[in-house]
């Protein structure tokens, strides 16, 4: 297997998970403008950074292959954003950031997860389905959109305690 081709491979190079740290904004950012038409600013990943909200990158052979931020208040935590860059779709990354949010949201006393996706986002939709969460809510207009404002579904699952 070539070098380039191992460089995505889940088999084939290690993974890690960590928390994200301000020297790696940059390179955070870089996948957001990759994955989406609206990405946030270097400015809204920092002011979380500094609100201590629980943030966290996954590397591959010690790239950033994605992220995830979320809040967390009075027993519910709140999904801010989950990206894995476009080029390392397909890999079971997304499922692993996820999993590992929801793993890091339990472990602070979370009791429930909520988050907004976009409805046309099929693909997150059945990641989060598939992972146990439930559609309970619309918020209309809630995202930019070419040409106007998206809906967002609101999605939920309860956690239940570890054994």
């Amino acid at each position: 297997m070539s070098a380039q081709a191992s460089q995505l491979d889940p088999a084939a190079a290690p993974r890690a998970l960590r928390p994200m740290r301000e020297d790696d904004l940059e390179l955070v950012h870089a996948i957001e403008i990759r994955a989406y038409e609206f990405p946030w600013t270097p400015g809204i990943f920092r002011d979380c950074l500094r609100a201590d909200y629980p943030a966290w990158v996954l590397t591959e052979n010690e790239r950033i292959v994605g992220y995830f931020l979320m809040s967390l208040a009075a027993g519910e935590a709140h999904v801010l954003n989950v990206c894995v860059a476009p080029e390392a779709h397909g890999h079971g990354f997304g499922r692993k950031l996820l999993r590992a949010l929801l793993h890091v949201a339990r472990g602070r006393g979370a009791e429930r997860v909520f988050l907004e996706v976009r409805p046309s986002n099929p693909g997150a939709i059945a990641l989060y389905h598939s992972e146990g969460f439930n559609e309970i809510g619309r918020r209309p207009r809630y995202y930019p959109a070419r040409g106007g404002r998206e809906d967002a579904l609101v999605m939920a699952i309860e956690l239940l305690p570890s054994e």
